[in-house]
């Protein structure tokens, strides 16, 4: 991954964007795409598309990914100043406590942190994890008015953003699921602009996926093009902790994840197969048989059916503040989707024959 690609992926990271409250993220990657595509939109929720015309004779993909991270919000302060918080999306509570952590008020930013009993005063062995709802921010205050001075009820929270590169390939930060797949729907366009592709190709930063695929919902009626590609992380079950009944054939750094199943479209898969022989790229296969848990949920519904695909990055510790991927593995997803948009110009029609 070069320089330019780096600072992108590492701006993506450090930026605070969670749900419902992505505006700076977005502001990002719109600043980064608007550099080579031919026209950037935004509607009135954020969601963000960038589009590479073709010449028209082709027809039109969309390479997608969510920009809003998983967080807290604060939903009550108490009479000593202390910070009640909820979740957004599917945090986890077993990773929240002891964490530094940033409320993100209209005035700025607040740090804090999430409290956590000293191990000498806690009765252990008797543990167990408290709900997010009795978990607690302190700011450094003793009271609800001076509290109040600093943040308000609906306040989004994060845990402190923080990139770091581990050995080779590999880097450790929170909200890796999705700016990596945000990423990916960048530099897919760039390598389709660069290219010249006959197909018209859409890269696009959807909103609030992580509480519920909305953004997509909205998009995919908005843009309906011939077929999606909804690019996001998915389980690398290659860590010694994962039982064993959930172990799988995807591994860190063995490159991207093609699924088969449910929303993905058997002529969207093959797309994506035959680009990856196309373009001498390693891909790995997932079975989703009932959903994908990603935008290409909501996609594949939209107007009268969008064919559409759910290509996966490899992602340790998912939804905890220290998700790992591998770049060589981003760097190939963005080469896929150039490959997919170079093919796409010579299909007819995506839908199956019967």
């Amino acid at each position: 991954m070069d320089d330019d690609r780096r600072s992108f992926l590492d701006a993506l990271l450090t930026t605070p964007s969670p749900s419902g409250y992505e505006t700076a993220g977005q502001r990002v990657w719109v600043d980064y795409v608007s550099e080579f595509a031919d026209d950037v939109t935004v509607d009135a929720y954020g969601n963000a598309v960038a589009v590479h015309e073709g010449t028209g004779e082709g027809p039109e993909i969309a390479f997608t990914g969510h920009a809003d991270q998983i967080g807290y919000i604060v939903r009550d302060i108490d009479d000593d100043g202390f910070i009640r918080i909820g979740a957004i999306g599917g945090a986890d509570r077993t990773v929240s406590k002891g964490q530094h952590v940033t409320i993100h008020s209209e005035d700025g930013d607040v740090p804090g942190v999430i409290g956590q009993t000293a191990i000498h005063l806690r009765e252990t062995g008797k543990e167990e994890y408290d709900d997010l709802e009795e978990q607690f921010v302190d700011i450094g205050v003793t009271s609800k008015g001076d509290a109040k001075d600093h943040v308000e009820i609906g306040d989004p929270v994060t845990v402190e953003a923080r990139v770091r590169d581990l050995a080779g390939d590999r880097i450790a930060a929170n909200g890796m699921d999705n700016r990596v797949g945000t990423w990916s729907a960048a530099e897919g366009l760039r390598a389709a602009v660069e290219a010249d592709v006959d197909a018209t190709v859409y890269a696009v930063s959807t909103v609030q996926e992580e509480v519920g695929v909305q953004g997509a919902k909205m998009v995919g009626y908005d843009l309906n093009p011939d077929a999606m590609v909804a690019v996001d992380v998915t389980h690398a079950t290659d860590n010694p902790d994962v039982p064993g009944k959930a172990k799988g054939p995807v591994e860190l750094g063995e490159g991207p994840v093609v699924c088969r199943g449910s929303a993905n479209h058997p002529n969207v898969v093959t797309l994506a197969r035959d680009a990856a022989v196309a373009a001498d790229i390693d891909v790995q296969l997932e079975a989703t048989g009932t959903y994908t848990g990603t935008d290409a949920d909501a996609f594949y519904t939209s107007r009268s059916g969008i064919p559409s695909l759910n290509i996966g990055i490899p992602n340790r510790y998912m939804h905890t503040p220290v998700e790992v991927i591998s770049t060589e593995d981003l760097d190939d997803v963005a080469a896929l989707l150039g490959s997919m948009a170079s093919l796409a110009g010579d299909v007819e029609s995506f839908g199956v024959e019967l």
